[in-house]
């Protein structure tokens, strides 16, 4: 099959053709036609089974090919509506609108935050026929009174599942609220939770079903690996498999904003190349970030999963695990940046000892094992000698002798000239000048056991 099968116009393959791009995948070659016909589409797809263009191609074909409804003012309002739920999906969607539609006579816009609100607003003033967006950035907008969505034809939700797992759930069921009831809906989830169906019945009128297989079928040139390694030494083996595997450009993933910041500043002033993004970083050091690392200008980008998604990068080697997720999903997420368009990958992860049940977690979501590989000076020690190096080794201290009874004037034996504590509850023995002395002695004399 080709995409001039598909029944697109010409414009837009034209554009495909200008990409370089022929035969659809198995996504855009099953959602492209029933979207084209104007029905509700419910589909599973992951990020890299080219799910963007399978809802973009025909809401070109689509926006093009139908007259414009009636419009209140003089500006006319969003036509479609597509809510991504990270900064940098949003980005990649209008940019393949942008690429596949430049043939045609629509316009589009994107709106997310971290950046200037004002130039979406002059943007928006001008009116837009497709709007990509963020849902935070969307209800500014909304609040503010600068978009119009009375008029939507289409609306598209892009990773929902990912958007519930971020809590976008009441800002999502606010844009609804606001959109015409008579649309077309199109939902895309890379799984089918409860949460998901629930969301498809509440939005969804007759919905055809569209999924591909869970992993496409160029997942199959990912190789995995695992290394077992000491919390402490993950750096270290970090910039030992750099070199060692002559790895030139890696997408790195840590569970935590600090820790993304953190390794990337520690492999560059170990002479690594490298950047973070994560939530916290401004949207025009993300978007920098990116770019450095797709120019290949920054050899290293650690990431955090949140802000990972979306970003899209052909032919990417690695990706390692720094730190494995504790929701299996999400590795396989994060595996799905490499061994795209043919190439191969490699997914490789450092295992510390108390990520062992997330291996094996994931080891059960994508039932097979992880082979384990061995790096020679960072194979850690059996729990049993840890625990053994950790305690307290040193010898007990012999206990100290007791001198026999010494007379006045004599030194105490074995004392070193310092007698053990006396007395029923070891209370010191009594000065000189003190009521009581020794029998035998003065008390004027020095006693035995005190030596200046």
């Amino acid at each position: 099959m080709s995409f001039t099968s598909l029944g697109l116009r010409p414009e837009i393959l034209r554009a495909l053709s200008d990409s370089g791009y022929e035969t659809p995948t198995p996504i855009q070659s099953k959602a492209i036609p029933v979207i084209m016909q104007g029905r509700d589409v419910l589909a599973a797809a992951q990020t890299g089974t080219g799910k963007t263009a399978g809802f973009t191609l025909p809401l070109l074909h689509r926006l093009s090919t139908t007259p414009q409804r009636a419009s209140r003012g003089h500006h006319h309002p969003v036509r479609a509506l597509i809510v991504t739920p990270t900064r940098e999906l949003a980005a990649q969607v209008e940019e393949s609108v942008t690429t596949y539609g430049k043939h045609l006579n629509l316009t589009s816009a994107v709106v997310f935050g971290g950046v200037n609100i004002n130039p979406q607003i002059a943007a928006l003033r001008h009116g837009v026929d497709i709007l990509v967006a963020t849902p935070g950035r969307l209800l500014d907008h909304i609040q503010q009174g600068t978009v119009d969505l009375t008029q939507v034809e289409v609306l598209v939700l892009d990773e929902a599942d990912r958007m519930l797992d971020m809590g976008f759930i009441r800002d999502i069921k606010k844009i609804l609220a606001l959109l015409p009831a008579k649309r077309q809906n199109l939902l895309f989830s890379a799984t089918f939770s409860d949460e998901i169906k629930s969301l498809a019945n509440g939005l969804l009128n007759s919905p055809t079903l569209v999924e591909v297989a869970r992993q496409n079928a160029e997942s199959e040139l990912v190789t995995h690996c695992a290394y077992f390694v000491a919390q402490e030494n993950k750096r270290d083996l970090l910039e030992y498999l750099l070199i060692e595997k002559k790895i030139g450009q890696a997408l790195v993933f840590t569970r935590t904003k600090h820790g993304a910041d953190r390794l990337a500043k520690q492999l560059t002033k170990s002479g690594i190349n490298a950047l973070a993004i994560h939530g916290n970083k401004s949207q025009p050091q993300r978007t920098k970030a990116l770019a450095d690392f797709k120019s290949s200008t920054a050899r290293i980008l650690v990431a955090t999963d949140i802000a990972a998604r979306g970003i899209d990068i052909d032919q990417l080697p690695h990706v390692i695990n720094y730190e494995l997720p504790n929701v299996p999903e999400d590795y396989i997420h994060r595996i799905g940046r490499t061994g795209r368009a043919g190439s191969p990958g490699e997914a490789l992860s450092l295992v510390s000892r108390d990520e062992e049940s997330y291996l094996a977690d994931i080891e059960r979501k994508m039932k097979k094992s992880i082979p384990r590989q061995q790096a020679t000076g960072f194979i850690p020690k059996p729990a049993s000698v840890t625990a053994l190096e950790n305690a307290d080794t040193r010898p007990p201290r012999p206990p100290r002798p007791q001198p026999r009874q010494s007379g006045p004037g004599q030194r105490p034996s074995g004392s070193g000239g310092r007698p053990p504590m006396q007395g029923p509850r070891g209370d010191r023995p009594q000065s000189q000048g003190s009521q009581g002395h020794r029998p035998g002695s003065s008390p004027s004399s020095r006693p035995a056991w005190r030596r200046d």
